[in-house]
Protein backbone atom coordinates (compact mmCIF):
# COMPACT_ATOMS: atom_id res chain seq x y z
CA UNK A 1 0.00 0.00 0.00
CA UNK A 2 1.00 3.63 -0.59
CA UNK A 3 0.57 6.55 1.67
CA UNK A 4 -2.18 7.16 3.04
CA UNK A 5 -2.87 3.74 2.67
CA UNK A 6 -3.48 4.45 -1.47
CA UNK A 7 -3.24 1.14 -4.02
CA UNK A 8 -0.12 1.05 -5.94
CA UNK A 9 -0.81 3.00 -9.39
CA UNK A 10 -1.33 0.49 -12.07
CA UNK A 11 1.00 2.69 -14.46
CA UNK A 12 3.87 4.97 -14.00
CA UNK A 13 5.35 8.12 -15.53
CA UNK A 14 8.49 5.56 -15.58
CA UNK A 15 6.48 3.45 -18.13
CA UNK A 16 5.43 5.96 -20.48
CA UNK A 17 9.18 6.82 -20.94
CA UNK A 18 10.53 3.44 -21.17
CA UNK A 19 7.46 3.37 -24.40
CA UNK A 20 8.24 6.81 -25.90
CA UNK A 21 11.44 7.72 -25.32
CA UNK A 22 13.01 6.66 -28.18
CA UNK A 23 10.57 8.19 -30.40
CA UNK A 24 10.34 11.49 -28.11
CA UNK A 25 13.70 11.99 -29.04
CA UNK A 26 13.63 11.56 -32.39
CA UNK A 27 11.20 14.77 -32.27
CA UNK A 28 12.16 16.94 -29.52
CA UNK A 29 15.56 18.43 -28.45
CA UNK A 30 16.09 18.00 -24.62
CA UNK A 31 18.37 20.11 -21.99
CA UNK A 32 20.19 18.13 -19.39
CA UNK A 33 17.93 18.79 -16.66
CA UNK A 34 15.48 17.09 -18.62
CA UNK A 35 17.30 13.46 -19.74
CA UNK A 36 18.59 13.90 -16.06
CA UNK A 37 14.90 13.66 -14.80
CA UNK A 38 13.87 10.91 -16.75
CA UNK A 39 16.56 8.59 -16.05
CA UNK A 40 16.14 9.56 -12.24
CA UNK A 41 12.76 8.28 -12.66
CA UNK A 42 13.21 5.47 -14.54
CA UNK A 43 16.01 4.33 -11.93
CA UNK A 44 13.72 5.20 -9.02
CA UNK A 45 13.04 2.38 -6.19
CA UNK A 46 15.00 -0.30 -8.46
CA UNK A 47 18.29 -2.08 -8.09
CA UNK A 48 20.05 0.53 -9.59
CA UNK A 49 20.02 2.89 -6.94
CA UNK A 50 20.62 0.17 -4.30
CA UNK A 51 18.45 -0.61 -1.42
CA UNK A 52 17.69 -2.31 1.77
CA UNK A 53 17.49 -5.73 2.83
CA UNK A 54 14.59 -5.93 5.49
CA UNK A 55 14.30 -9.65 7.46
CA UNK A 56 11.74 -10.67 10.23
CA UNK A 57 13.56 -13.00 12.73
CA UNK A 58 10.44 -14.34 13.50
CA UNK A 59 9.11 -15.84 10.39
CA UNK A 60 12.31 -15.49 8.37
CA UNK A 61 10.49 -13.23 5.51
CA UNK A 62 13.04 -11.04 3.81
CA UNK A 63 11.67 -7.96 2.17
CA UNK A 64 14.32 -5.76 -0.46
CA UNK A 65 13.49 -2.13 -0.25
CA UNK A 66 14.89 0.27 -2.95
CA UNK A 67 16.31 3.54 -2.56
CA UNK A 68 14.52 6.82 -4.02
CA UNK A 69 15.81 9.29 -6.50
CA UNK A 70 15.10 12.24 -4.61
CA UNK A 71 14.69 14.16 -7.68
CA UNK A 72 12.30 16.84 -7.43
CA UNK A 73 10.31 16.22 -10.48
CA UNK A 74 9.54 12.34 -9.72
CA UNK A 75 6.35 10.85 -9.38
CA UNK A 76 7.67 8.65 -6.87
CA UNK A 77 9.35 10.35 -4.28
CA UNK A 78 7.90 13.65 -2.45
CA UNK A 79 5.71 12.08 0.42
CA UNK A 80 8.55 11.53 2.72
CA UNK A 81 9.92 14.97 1.93
CA UNK A 82 7.29 17.07 2.63
CA UNK A 83 6.36 15.51 5.56
CA UNK A 84 10.10 16.61 6.64
CA UNK A 85 9.30 19.60 4.66
CA UNK A 86 6.16 20.78 6.53
CA UNK A 87 7.50 19.55 10.04
CA UNK A 88 10.64 22.85 9.14
CA UNK A 89 8.20 24.87 8.66
CA UNK A 90 6.74 24.54 11.88
CA UNK A 91 9.46 26.86 13.22
CA UNK A 92 7.77 30.44 11.61
CA UNK A 93 3.86 29.47 11.81
CA UNK A 94 1.78 31.97 13.94
CA UNK A 95 -1.57 31.41 15.53
CA UNK A 96 -2.67 33.86 13.19
CA UNK A 97 -5.08 34.00 10.06
CA UNK A 98 -2.93 33.60 7.12
CA UNK A 99 -3.95 34.00 3.55
CA UNK A 100 -3.55 32.27 0.68
CA UNK A 101 -2.57 35.02 -2.31
CA UNK A 102 -1.85 33.10 -6.05
CA UNK A 103 0.19 35.25 -8.46
CA UNK A 104 -1.11 33.87 -12.53
CA UNK A 105 0.37 35.60 -15.08
CA UNK A 106 -1.08 36.41 -18.89
CA UNK A 107 -0.60 33.21 -20.84
CA UNK A 108 0.45 34.94 -23.99
CA UNK A 109 3.90 35.36 -22.43
CA UNK A 110 4.41 31.80 -21.68
CA UNK A 111 6.37 30.85 -25.25
CA UNK A 112 8.72 33.34 -23.77
CA UNK A 113 8.62 32.20 -20.43
CA UNK A 114 9.95 28.55 -21.61
CA UNK A 115 12.30 29.86 -23.70
CA UNK A 116 13.60 32.06 -20.72
CA UNK A 117 12.49 29.90 -17.49
CA UNK A 118 15.73 30.75 -15.22
CA UNK A 119 15.00 34.40 -16.14
CA UNK A 120 11.28 34.63 -16.08
CA UNK A 121 10.42 32.13 -13.14
CA UNK A 122 12.65 34.13 -10.84
CA UNK A 123 11.49 37.74 -12.08
CA UNK A 124 7.78 35.95 -11.49
CA UNK A 125 9.03 35.37 -7.68
CA UNK A 126 10.84 38.15 -7.46
CA UNK A 127 8.00 40.38 -8.28
CA UNK A 128 5.57 38.48 -6.38
CA UNK A 129 7.83 39.24 -3.64
CA UNK A 130 8.50 42.92 -3.77
CA UNK A 131 4.59 43.73 -4.28
CA UNK A 132 4.15 41.66 -1.31
CA UNK A 133 6.81 43.41 0.74
CA UNK A 134 5.29 46.64 -0.87
CA UNK A 135 1.13 46.35 -0.11
CA UNK A 136 2.30 45.02 3.95
CA UNK A 137 4.01 48.80 4.54
CA UNK A 138 1.69 50.62 2.44
CA UNK A 139 -1.63 48.92 3.87
CA UNK A 140 -0.54 47.37 7.66
CA UNK A 141 2.14 49.69 8.14
CA UNK A 142 5.15 47.24 8.86
CA UNK A 143 6.47 43.64 7.16
CA UNK A 144 4.59 40.36 6.40
CA UNK A 145 6.18 37.39 6.63
CA UNK A 146 5.54 34.94 3.24
CA UNK A 147 6.83 32.12 1.41
CA UNK A 148 6.35 31.77 -2.31
CA UNK A 149 6.21 28.43 -4.17
CA UNK A 150 6.42 28.28 -7.94
CA UNK A 151 3.87 26.07 -9.92
CA UNK A 152 4.46 25.53 -13.74
CA UNK A 153 1.20 23.48 -14.64
CA UNK A 154 -2.46 22.91 -15.10
CA UNK A 155 -4.23 19.91 -14.45
CA UNK A 156 -4.11 18.29 -18.11
CA UNK A 157 0.00 19.52 -17.86
CA UNK A 158 -0.59 22.40 -19.79
CA UNK A 159 1.65 25.52 -19.40
CA UNK A 160 0.51 27.34 -16.61
CA UNK A 161 3.28 29.10 -14.54
CA UNK A 162 2.17 30.86 -11.13
CA UNK A 163 3.10 30.94 -8.24
CA UNK A 164 1.14 30.18 -4.38
CA UNK A 165 1.96 32.37 -1.57
CA UNK A 166 1.28 32.09 2.82
CA UNK A 167 0.98 35.22 3.85
CA UNK A 168 0.63 36.33 7.48
CA UNK A 169 -2.31 38.31 8.13
CA UNK A 170 -1.07 41.03 9.87
CA UNK A 171 1.91 42.81 10.03
CA UNK A 172 4.77 44.03 12.58
CA UNK A 173 5.04 47.52 13.09
CA UNK A 174 7.83 49.66 14.61
CA UNK A 175 7.28 52.76 15.95
CA UNK A 176 8.83 55.25 18.47
CA UNK A 177 7.93 53.02 21.61
CA UNK A 178 8.79 49.94 20.14
CA UNK A 179 7.19 47.40 18.20
CA UNK A 180 3.55 46.59 17.39
CA UNK A 181 1.59 43.73 16.06
CA UNK A 182 -1.10 44.86 13.35
CA UNK A 183 -3.69 42.10 12.26
CA UNK A 184 -4.93 42.60 9.22
CA UNK A 185 -9.14 42.67 9.04
CA UNK A 186 -10.30 39.11 8.39
CA UNK A 187 -11.72 39.23 5.39
CA UNK A 188 -9.64 41.93 3.59
CA UNK A 189 -5.56 42.05 3.29
CA UNK A 190 -5.13 44.50 0.25
CA UNK A 191 -7.20 46.08 -2.39
CA UNK A 192 -7.45 43.18 -5.30
CA UNK A 193 -7.66 45.27 -7.79
CA UNK A 194 -5.34 47.60 -7.02
CA UNK A 195 -2.78 44.73 -6.57
CA UNK A 196 -3.73 42.62 -9.32
CA UNK A 197 -2.73 45.96 -11.65
CA UNK A 198 0.46 46.79 -9.87
CA UNK A 199 1.60 43.31 -10.52
CA UNK A 200 0.85 43.21 -14.12
CA UNK A 201 2.61 46.66 -14.17
CA UNK A 202 5.34 44.99 -12.24
CA UNK A 203 5.90 41.86 -13.98
CA UNK A 204 5.21 43.82 -17.67
CA UNK A 205 8.47 46.47 -16.57
CA UNK A 206 10.55 43.16 -15.30
CA UNK A 207 10.07 41.77 -19.17
CA UNK A 208 10.60 45.20 -21.01
CA UNK A 209 13.81 45.87 -19.04
CA UNK A 210 14.87 42.47 -19.88
CA UNK A 211 14.75 42.75 -23.21
CA UNK A 212 15.86 46.31 -23.72
CA UNK A 213 18.98 44.58 -21.57
CA UNK A 214 19.37 42.22 -24.41
CA UNK A 215 18.91 39.50 -22.02
CA UNK A 216 15.93 37.55 -22.79
CA UNK A 217 16.54 34.37 -25.39
CA UNK A 218 14.17 35.10 -28.22
CA UNK A 219 13.93 31.69 -30.38
CA UNK A 220 15.54 30.61 -33.36
CA UNK A 221 15.67 33.77 -35.87
CA UNK A 222 14.12 35.86 -32.93
CA UNK A 223 10.61 34.54 -33.41
CA UNK A 224 9.37 36.29 -30.12
CA UNK A 225 8.51 39.72 -30.60
CA UNK A 226 8.56 40.56 -27.17
CA UNK A 227 6.93 44.21 -28.35
CA UNK A 228 3.48 42.56 -29.14
CA UNK A 229 3.43 39.94 -26.12
CA UNK A 230 3.75 43.64 -23.85
CA UNK A 231 1.28 45.02 -26.01
CA UNK A 232 -1.24 41.95 -25.67
CA UNK A 233 -0.06 41.17 -21.74
CA UNK A 234 -1.16 44.80 -20.60
CA UNK A 235 -4.07 45.23 -22.30
CA UNK A 236 -5.66 42.25 -20.72
CA UNK A 237 -7.09 42.18 -16.98
CA UNK A 238 -5.23 40.49 -15.19
CA UNK A 239 -6.42 38.68 -11.40
CA UNK A 240 -4.35 38.01 -8.23
CA UNK A 241 -6.48 35.74 -5.91
CA UNK A 242 -6.91 36.75 -2.39
CA UNK A 243 -8.32 33.98 -0.74
CA UNK A 244 -9.64 34.98 2.98
CA UNK A 245 -8.10 32.71 5.83
CA UNK A 246 -9.87 29.12 5.94
CA UNK A 247 -9.26 26.80 8.86
CA UNK A 248 -6.63 26.35 11.14
CA UNK A 249 -3.26 28.10 9.73
CA UNK A 250 -2.16 24.06 9.22
CA UNK A 251 -4.38 23.06 6.81
CA UNK A 252 -2.97 26.11 4.30
CA UNK A 253 0.67 24.93 5.28
CA UNK A 254 -0.52 21.44 4.10
CA UNK A 255 -2.13 22.44 1.05
CA UNK A 256 1.10 24.46 0.34
CA UNK A 257 3.02 21.24 0.59
CA UNK A 258 1.35 19.63 -2.42
CA UNK A 259 2.54 22.32 -4.26
CA UNK A 260 6.01 22.17 -2.71
CA UNK A 261 6.61 18.39 -3.19
CA UNK A 262 4.30 17.40 -6.61
CA UNK A 263 4.97 16.93 -10.36
CA UNK A 264 3.18 17.70 -13.38
CA UNK A 265 1.45 14.00 -13.04
CA UNK A 266 0.82 11.81 -10.48
CA UNK A 267 1.15 7.83 -11.48
CA UNK A 268 -2.25 7.66 -9.55
CA UNK A 269 -3.85 9.55 -12.52
CA UNK A 270 -2.79 7.57 -15.23
CA UNK A 271 -5.51 5.02 -16.12
CA UNK A 272 -4.02 3.03 -19.40
CA UNK A 273 -0.63 3.20 -21.27
CA UNK A 274 -1.49 1.57 -25.13
CA UNK A 275 1.07 1.27 -27.51
CA UNK A 276 0.33 4.64 -29.27
CA UNK A 277 -1.35 6.39 -26.71
CA UNK A 278 -1.31 7.79 -22.74
CA UNK A 279 -5.07 8.03 -21.21
CA UNK A 280 -4.91 9.82 -17.60
CA UNK A 281 -7.83 11.91 -15.33
CA UNK A 282 -7.75 15.26 -14.55
CA UNK A 283 -10.10 17.94 -12.80
CA UNK A 284 -11.52 20.38 -15.13
CA UNK A 285 -11.58 24.06 -13.58
CA UNK A 286 -13.85 25.30 -16.27
CA UNK A 287 -16.45 22.47 -15.50
CA UNK A 288 -16.67 23.05 -11.82
CA UNK A 289 -13.67 20.92 -11.31
CA UNK A 290 -15.41 17.66 -12.78
CA UNK A 291 -13.20 14.82 -12.95
CA UNK A 292 -12.89 14.06 -16.21
CA UNK A 293 -10.35 11.75 -18.75
CA UNK A 294 -8.05 13.01 -21.55
CA UNK A 295 -6.45 10.87 -24.21
CA UNK A 296 -2.80 12.01 -25.57
CA UNK A 297 -0.10 10.31 -27.83
CA UNK A 298 2.31 8.61 -25.86
CA UNK A 299 5.25 11.54 -27.03
CA UNK A 300 2.85 14.66 -26.33
CA UNK A 301 2.37 12.94 -22.79
CA UNK A 302 5.74 12.85 -22.57
CA UNK A 303 6.47 16.17 -23.99
CA UNK A 304 4.23 17.96 -21.26
CA UNK A 305 5.39 15.97 -18.83
CA UNK A 306 8.97 17.31 -19.34
CA UNK A 307 7.85 20.52 -20.37
CA UNK A 308 7.73 21.28 -16.52
CA UNK A 309 11.14 20.30 -15.64
CA UNK A 310 13.04 23.04 -13.84
CA UNK A 311 16.24 24.58 -14.68
CA UNK A 312 19.16 22.45 -11.92
CA UNK A 313 19.50 24.31 -8.88
CA UNK A 314 16.42 26.68 -9.39
CA UNK A 315 14.80 27.51 -6.12
CA UNK A 316 11.10 27.09 -6.48
CA UNK A 317 10.59 27.73 -3.02
CA UNK A 318 11.73 31.20 -1.21
CA UNK A 319 10.74 32.89 2.06
CA UNK A 320 10.63 36.31 2.82
CA UNK A 321 10.21 38.69 6.27
CA UNK A 322 9.45 37.45 8.94
CA UNK A 323 9.22 33.56 7.23
CA UNK A 324 12.94 34.44 6.15
CA UNK A 325 16.11 32.49 8.66
CA UNK A 326 17.46 35.70 9.30
CA UNK A 327 14.44 37.49 10.74
CA UNK A 328 13.90 34.88 13.91
CA UNK A 329 14.35 37.32 16.43
CA UNK A 330 11.72 39.84 14.70
CA UNK A 331 9.67 36.38 15.01
CA UNK A 332 10.43 35.91 18.50
CA UNK A 333 9.41 39.24 19.41
CA UNK A 334 5.95 38.80 17.02
CA UNK A 335 5.58 35.78 19.04
CA UNK A 336 5.89 37.68 22.53
CA UNK A 337 3.32 40.30 20.99
CA UNK A 338 0.61 37.56 20.30
CA UNK A 339 0.67 36.19 24.18
CA UNK A 340 3.20 33.15 23.65
CA UNK A 341 6.87 32.00 24.89
CA UNK A 342 9.34 33.95 22.84
CA UNK A 343 11.23 30.46 22.09
CA UNK A 344 11.13 29.05 18.60
CA UNK A 345 9.35 25.42 18.06
CA UNK A 346 12.05 23.15 17.95
CA UNK A 347 12.18 20.94 14.84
Amino acid sequence: MGVRGRARPKHEVAEVIRQFEAEYSQQYRYSSPRGSAMRHILQCRTAALGGQVRGCQACGKVEIAYNSCKDRHCPKCGAYDKAQWLEAQKVWVLPIAYYQVVFTIDHVFNPLVWANKKKLNDLLLRTAAALLKAYGQRYLGGELGFTLVLHTWGQQMQRHPHVHAMVTGGALVETDGGYRWQAARPTYLFPAEEFSAAFRAAFCEGIRQLWQQEKLNLGRNQAIDVAQLLQAGENQKWEVYIQTPRGKPGDLLDYLGRYVYKTALSNHRIIAVGPEQVRFKYYDNRDDGKLKEMELAGVEFLRRFLDHVLPKRFQRIRHYGLHHSSQRKKLALVRRLLGLTAELPTV
